[in-house]
């Protein structure tokens, strides 16, 4: 069975990282986000895959190659324009699909799950859905957008998120569930769609699916862990979880040709490739693109800093 990494997004949310990167590129505690979706899929036994690409290709192109030292085979599907959620998968079914084999998975390119596959493929198979969304327990209301289950699990309507402190509204079901991203999907699924022609899954087909029949598009409910990087405070969040995991609290790893001056301070900060500290410069949880150059004795508190056309582009850290 193939894997699509979703990776065409234009990533407006993680602006102004994504002038640099495409947002599957962003380094996450020293490594390009994609690489490690690869690596965990390939983890699992899925090493057949298929990104597709718009935003900045280039960047994930070069962090990924043919996924050979991943241990994996990758094929890109280009996109132009960019083609959603859903537009994307049709336009890649010939990458994913052959004579015997019509179910695939998909994942998103700026998430970090641990979910399982193999049950995710068992429970799909059982069902008869034509998809299966991996779901937690929706974590945050006030921040993500929740899917609505009935008791046999199959999915029955999508919410959006909820103000904070805002309670249900009258009717409304207090609990959701939030989609993190895995899916297996069914060519079927998106075979009527016009290849090319940019369409959405939750905004578009699944609606239409589940309306046309009850139980086609099923939810899959597990204690799997979720990170997002959706956002560079998330990014950094992310960063710093993943650092301290590996015995590195406050540390992320920095990516290649870094230059810091024994006489800076940089404290809970991502650094991307050839970033150059000056002497007395002063970094805390901060995010860094490509190629800058922090002047000595700059000081710099949650900001992401990334090189622009004319100079840096410095935003507050959100």
């Amino acid at each position: 069975m193939r894997a699509l990494v979703l990776a065409a997004g234009l990533g407006t949310r993680l602006h102004p990282l994504t002038l640099a990167r495409a947002k599957a590129a962003a380094a996450v505690d020293g490594e390009p986000l994609v690489r490690r979706t690869i690596r965990w899929l390939v983890s699992q036994g899925f090493a057949d895959l298929v990104v597709n690409l718009h935003h900045k290709p280039e960047t994930i192109t070069s962090a990924v190659g043919d996924g050979r030292d991943l241990h994996a085979r990758v094929r890109y599907s280009w996109e132009s324009p960019v083609l959603g959620s859903a537009g994307g998968p049709r336009h890649a079914l010939p990458l994913l699909i052959d004579g015997t084999e019509r179910t695939a998975i998909v994942v998103n390119g700026d998430t970090l799950t641990n979910v399982d596959l193999h049950a995710m493929i068992d429970r799909h198979r059982r069902s008869g859905a034509l998809v299966t969304m991996a779901l937690i327990r929706n974590p945050r209301p006030e921040k993500y957008g929740g899917v609505l289950l009935d008791q046999s699990g199959a999915v029955t309507g999508f919410v959006k998120r909820r103000a904070a402190a805002t309670p249900p509204a009258p009717g409304e079901v207090e609990e959701n569930f939030h989609f993190i991203g895995p899916q297996i999907i069914e060519a079927d699924a998106f075979l009527t769609l016009e290849d090319g022609v940019p369409a959405e899954s939750v905004l578009g087909i699944y609606p239409q699916l589940m309306a046309a029949r009850r139980g086609s598009v099923m939810g899959f409910v597990s204690d799997a862990t979720f990170q997002d990087i959706g956002t560079p405070a998330d990014l950094l969040q992310t960063s710093l979880d993943l650092a301290a995991a590996d015995g590195r609290a406050g540390s992320p790893r920095p990516g290649h040709g870094v230059e810091i001056n024994p006489a800076a301070r940089v404290a809970r900060s991502v650094l991307w490739d050839r970033v150059r500290v000056g002497a007395g410069a002063s970094l805390t949880e901060c995010v860094v693109g490509d190629d800058v150059t922090i002047a000595p004795g700059a000081s710099y508190e949650r900001s992401v800093i990334v090189a622009g056309p004319s100079g840096l582009i410095v935003e507050t850290l959100r």
